[in-house]
């Protein structure tokens, strides 16, 4: 059984992995024996998240610096690092703000980096993917892949998008050995969330409305996303797995 969640001599880029989820799931990974590869724009905070997850796992940690919006530096990256046999897209980024409110520019930032990332990313490291006839990626979709609340139209719009182009990339590339899932976390404790767990009114309605009674915690999507990323799930495809306490199943 411990071979099917084994990834030693799997190579796995993490987008948005200097803190926060992308980290808790770049360490996931190394812990299950890949080589994994961090990612950011913030040269200087990529380093040191590297630094500590190499001390942690007690081997070296390689870092890549660029923009998943930018498509050449995208294709630069795909080119720099050759191989890559596991790719998790978990860059993203949230803006709440009445619809009425929302600017153009900012609903497309909110799509540039939650979707269109996920589709240049995805393109870039499919290709040499396809051709070695392996490849898992897992796009780090949301809840809000399915459900809606206000405030936050772009971010659910995009997630819901994410959610089709894993089926996209499943229906594209199964055939050639590819598998593509997503990853939908509920209400997950990060420094970005801190000020909605701290507001007492909605950290009551949360913990209501999970069936679990609690927010998530980074650690609590770690064993999902190893479970897509190794020879276990090699016949799930085109799949958004929730991990979100019960919250999507009720009503």
């Amino acid at each position: 059984m411990t071979a099917l969640f084994d990834l030693t001599g799997k190579r796995a880029l993490v987008t948005g992995s200097s803190r926060g989820i992308g980290y808790a799931l770049a360490r996931g990974l190394a812990e299950a024996g890949a080589d994994v590869v961090l990612n950011g724009r913030d040269r200087q905070a990529l380093e040191q998240a590297a630094t500590r997850l190499a001390a942690t796992v007690g081997r070296p940690v390689d870092a890549i610096l660029f923009d998943v919006t930018d498509s050449r530096a995208v294709e630069t990256a795909a080119q720099s690092l050759g191989r890559v046999d596991i790719l998790v897209n978990n860059t993203g980024v949230q803006h709440r703000e009445p619809m009425l409110d929302v600017s153009a520019e900012n609903f497309r930032r909110v799509v540039d980096t939650n979707l269109t990332s996920a589709f240049l990313v995805g393109r870039a490291f499919a290709a040499g993917m396809v051709q070695r006839g392996y490849g898992k990626i897992v796009n780090v979709c949301s809840v809000q892949s399915w459900l809606a609340r206000p405030g936050i139209a772009a971010y659910a719009a995009s997630k819901g998008g994410l959610a089709m182009l894993t089926k996209g990339m499943c229906a594209e590339w199964a055939s050639r050995g590819v598998t593509v899932n997503g990853l939908a976390p509920g209400y997950v404790v990060t420094e970005l969330t801190r000020p909605l767990v701290d507001n007492p009114e909605f950290d009551a309605w949360i913990r209501g409305r999970t069936p679990a009674g609690r927010w998530a915690h980074v650690e609590d999507l770690v064993g999902t996303l190893v479970w897509l990323c190794a020879p276990a799930s090699d016949f799930v495809n085109g799949q958004v797995v929730a991990v979100d306490g019960g919250l999507t199943a009720v009503i």
